[in-house]
């Protein structure tokens, strides 16, 4: 996936809620449910539950951008971390402060 997908995410997702691109864009939104279909890219749900197991909070914001999903919470002490994950493996990369 080239382009950078934005995927703003509420609070409460469930499995069955579709992902929403924030751009509208209904061919890049079928094309990120295609490739998790096909296991190509790990659900959200399941970087955003390990995230935020991680670091308890609020979800701000969930970016798909070149192969990684970047997840930011903003915690209860005010801090805003940003952890990245590898959108194939749903590996964590990165776990840093926004």
């Amino acid at each position: 996936m080239t382009a950078s997908l934005l995927l703003p995410v509420l609070l409460a997702l469930s499995p069955q809620e579709p992902v929403r691109v924030h751009d509208g864009g209904s061919r890049q939104q079928e094309a990120v449910r295609q490739a998790v279909r096909q296991g190509r890219l790990v659900p959200l749900q399941q970087v955003v539950a390990d995230a935020l197991r991680r670091y308890p909070g609020k979800l701000v914001e969930v970016e798909l951008d070149d192969g990684k999903y970047e997840i930011e919470i903003l915690g209860a002490n005010g801090v805003v971390m940003e952890l990245d994950y590898d959108a194939a493996t749903g590996r964590l990369l990165k776990m840093e402060e926004d």
